[in-house]
């Protein structure tokens, strides 16, 4: 049974684990291609990963050690990488078909399905609100006939991708691939989001902004916050609301909200008469000589 993966690193198929680590430390040496100027350093790089990303893992080792390059279609993992390298990522590919949902253990006998396990994975792109992407929630999907709802995490950012298990293509023996979701976040007519920090304006009434009081901020997030705003708030002027920003998926941290106020003058055909005659008299003109 032809086994490539080995020869990729130079290797005989009785190579023990300490033969494939040193192969692979003094291949990729030689072909990194921060040292290696040639043309095909790149791709004979990304093989010599690829196959000590299989050979260096247990689990995956013994079932290449099972059925060999039949994983491959037959060909040896050269050529089925070439093939491969214009139109699909190597290491995606190889996630297929080791311990991808797809995968190949039980019954995996013929070169046709083998096939089959590396090209059912269907790829698709949603688009979902802004404030879904930031507070989680569901959305419908309908593809190859089918209905059904997805759950969307909170703090999913644009251009990150979700698998949903076994809704891809249909091959041999009715398995199933998976379906690669790539979201794109819809922008927000309120809030920009920077990391997990999000920004908005807060418009303060000019009372306020004299004389310090609250104000109320309608968010469609998390809605009504009241911000205290101090005496002679500027305009421009930043106040932090912690915790109010997007949770980070990793640490599970909330980011915070950054409001700049907006200082919204009121119409003087609408003031009371009196205090328009008060506030021309009183209020400090800009014919005033500054002193030096």
């Amino acid at each position: 049974m032809a086994k490539s993966l080995y020869e990729t690193l130079g290797l005989n198929d009785n190579a023990s684990a300490d033969e494939i680590k040193k192969a692979y430390r003094k291949l990729a040496r030689k072909y990194h291609p921060d040292v290696n100027k040639d043309a095909e350093a790149v791709e004979k790089f990304k093989e010599i990963n690829a196959a000590y990303e299989v050979l260096s893992d247990k689990k995956k080792k013994e079932e290449y050690d099972m059925y060999g390059d039949q994983i491959f279609g037959g060909q040896n993992f050269h050529d089925f990488a070439q093939s491969h390298a214009s139109n699909i990522d190597l290491d995606e590919l190889l996630r297929n078909i080791f311990g991808g949902g797809a995968g190949f253990g039980g019954g995996f006998g013929s070169t046709a399905h083998s096939r089959g396990a590396v090209d059912l994975d269907q790829r698709t792109t949603i688009t979902i609100p802004f404030a879904v992407s930031v507070m989680g929630g569901k959305h419908h999907i309908s593809i190859n006939s089918e209905d059904f709802d997805i759950k969307i995490p909170a703090g999913i950012k644009s251009g990150e991708t979700l698998r949903v298990r076994g809704k891809g293509n249909t091959g041999i023996g009715g398995k199933r691939g998976d379906l690669l979701i790539k979201v794109e976040v819809a922008p927000s007519p309120t809030f920009e989001r920077k990391d997990n920090d999000l920004y908005a304006t807060l418009d303060v009434p000019l009372r306020e902004a004299l004389f310090g009081g609250k104000v109320t901020f309608e968010s469609t997030i998390h809605g009504k916050i009241t911000i205290k705003v101090p005496q002679n708030t500027k305009n421009g002027q930043k106040f932090r609301v912690r915790g109010k920003g997007v949770i980070d998926r990793k640490t599970a941290l909330y980011g915070n909200l950054y409001l700049t106020a907006n200082i919204v003058l009121p119409k003087v055909e609408e003031l009371d008469g009196e205090l328009v005659k008060m506030l021309k008299e009183k209020l400090p003109s800009g014919e005033t000589s500054s002193k030096e």
